[in-house]
């Protein structure tokens, strides 16, 4: 018991931030987890929301929860720097990296009328805006959540749901971006997002097609990311549902890969890989 005070007494109040920050047990940390979700969830819904036709006042209604839950978002930027163990790393960490990308853009909106020179960047960083949902992978990066612990299978289930809704996402943002004002068939975030939707499935209806060449492009890289990274994932949860019941074991002779538990020869080629040997031996 005195150990256990003395240690939370020397603890200091990086060391706390720290704790609190990537903690999923405490009510503190639960609570954190459950609030940056929710913001996380809002911050995507302004986006949406902010495609379609509003009144003034609901414009400025929406801008003004876009400013503050940025502001919070910049915020734990900054706690999750100063509480890092090393601060070089967490700046070069891919979540920290995203989640800075994700408020630059409204950041940019406000700066924009002092800085007249940054008027011209303004359209490329509102695109950064899609990369919003990114901040959900935070949640997955391990088997504990807010809500408990996940076997590592579930854990791989949810990676490539998330996978799939963030190409779906980003790629229906960039469209929307690139097509809207352009495109009369593409008016809000549905629009885009009902093309991106029929196109990644092979549906093809045929009623809306990009009149830019950036929405081609986006649309290209849609189709070539859903290709890629959707069946890289979805091969790591049936490769451990496969091997769920045998060894991890590799023959040095042909490179063969998990073998059953009681297997004492490798089943392709013939060579031994396990034997139990009799202790009389």
């Amino acid at each position: 018991m005195d150990g256990h005070r003395g240690h939370r007494a020397t603890r200091t109040y990086r060391d706390t931030v720290r704790f609190y920050l990537i903690d999923h047990r405490t009510t503190v940390g639960k609570g954190l987890d459950v609030s940056l979700l929710g913001l996380n969830l809002l911050f995507i819904g302004l986006f949406v929301a902010d495609t379609y036709p509003l009144s003034a006042a609901q414009e400025a209604a929406l801008w003004t929860a876009e400013v503050v839950i940025a502001t919070v978002f910049f915020l734990e930027y900054l706690l999750r720097v100063y509480g890092a163990r090393s601060r070089v790393a967490e700046l070069t960490n891919p979540y920290t990296i995203v989640d800075l990308l994700s408020i630059l853009p409204t950041f940019a909106v406000l700066a924009g009328p002092a800085l007249p020179m940054w008027a011209a960047g303004l359209g490329a960083l509102r695109l950064l805006r899609v990369v919003r949902v990114l901040r959900f992978f935070r949640f997955t990066r391990d088997e504990e959540f807010f809500f408990g612990t996940v076997s590592l299978e579930t854990l791989r289930v949810m990676k490539l749901l998330m996978t799939v809704v963030a190409i779906f996402f980003v790629s229906a943002g960039l469209f929307y971006e690139f097509e809207h004002g352009v495109n009369g068939r593409v008016e809000t975030f549905g629009d885009a997002f009902y093309f991106t939707v029929v196109t990644l499935t092979t549906v093809g209806f045929g009623d809306i097609t990009p009149a830019t060449q950036a929405g081609r492009f986006v649309t290209i890289a849609a189709i070539l990311a859903g290709i890629i990274l959707i069946p890289w994932q979805a091969s790591k949860i049936v490769r451990e549902w496969t091997h769920r019941d045998k060894r991890n074991v590799t023959c040095p002779n042909c490179g063969l890969e998990y073998h059953d538990a009681d297997a004492s020869h490798c089943k392709a080629c013939g060579h031994v890989i396990y034997q139990e040997h009799d202790s009389r031996e």
